[in-house]
């Protein structure tokens, strides 16, 4: 069977960036489920995952553009060290993520430099920017069921989780 709109896809990925980091991986754990055709992944990859079947075995080279977007220097922000308030004795680091409200609601954001009074925000996201390389083998295809595609996600063995 291969993969179109609204088939439940599970695949084994391991990610890298071009330097040959691992990003991410799904080895060693499940396989990841996701019902394809609806958005659940980034484009580029979802792009080149259409058409495959079971056993299908590929890198997926993907673009920052098709992935997480470019890197936006606009999305740093510097904001004063005063308006953190810690909880109990932990310490705002720089690396921390941190919860901010913003005009869009809240975001999650890295603290990228600290100092003196100013903390300086990144709302990038991770990836933003950075080009991607999905190992992917897919393990499973099968038509979604009427459920799934009015939810707009795969739901795993068992029936759904809430």
């Amino acid at each position: 069977m291969n993969i179109t709109k609204h088939t439940v896809v599970q695949m084994h990925y391991t990610l890298t960036n071009n330097e040959g980091q691992i990003l991410d991986s799904s080895i060693g754990r499940e396989p990841l489920a996701y019902l394809h055709g609806v958005g659940s992944l980034i484009p580029g990859l979802e792009k080149q995952i259409e058409g495959k079947q079971v056993g299908a075995k590929f890198i997926a080279k993907v673009t920052a553009e098709d992935a997480y977007g470019p890197y936006y220097d606009e999305l740093l922000e510097i904001v004063p060290l005063a308006g953190f308030q810690s909880e109990g004795d932990e310490q705002l680091m720089e690396g921390m993520e941190v919860q901010v409200e913003t005009n869009e609601g809240p975001m999650i954001a890295k603290v990228t430099k600290i100092s003196g009074e100013d903390v300086t925000l990144d709302m990038n996201h991770p990836l933003a920017g950075v080009d991607l390389n999905f190992d992917v083998e897919i393990v499973e295809v099968r038509m979604a069921t009427n459920e799934e595609i009015d939810h707009g996600h795969a739901h795993g063995q068992g029936g759904h989780h809430h």
